[in-house]
């Protein structure tokens, strides 16, 4: 995906009192079946970003991800499993940043993924010391 919203990986001047969270993407319709609906989906997910980013919320657009994966377990195996129902899978991510979980939650309901059936995971992200 192109564009100068996709495009923008971080938005800058975060504001204080602010905590990051991030959006899980789960479920929703399969793919798109033309590619006139693909253009619609991605114009909405566009108007949705440059929504958040105008509100300063965006923090990292994020990526969608692809179904196929790996699982490393504890003993070190690597397995295509354990396989998550459909509703479950994680198509994709976006960080935001908002003054609670309860906002986080009211700017996750302008997804687009909604209208198409699947929803939105909040997580708020723990600040990492190194």
């Amino acid at each position: 995906m192109s564009g100068s919203v996709l495009s923008t990986r971080h938005c800058s001047n975060p504001s204080n009192n602010m905590t990051e969270f991030t959006l899980l993407y789960r479920g929703g319709h399969s793919r798109p079946s033309s590619p006139e609906e693909t253009q619609k989906i991605y114009q909405k997910w566009s108007a949705w970003f440059e929504d958040l980013k105008k509100r300063n919320a965006l923090v990292a657009v994020g990526h969608p991800l692809e179904r196929e994966k790996l699982v490393v377990q504890a003993d070190k195996s690597v397995s295509d499993g354990p396989f998550a129902e459909a509703k479950d899978v994680i198509g994709g991510y976006s960080i935001v940043r908002a003054a609670s979980l309860e906002e986080a939650a009211e700017l996750a309901k302008g997804c687009p993924l909604l209208d198409r059936g699947g929803h939105v995971e909040v997580r708020q992200n723990m600040p990492l010391k190194m």
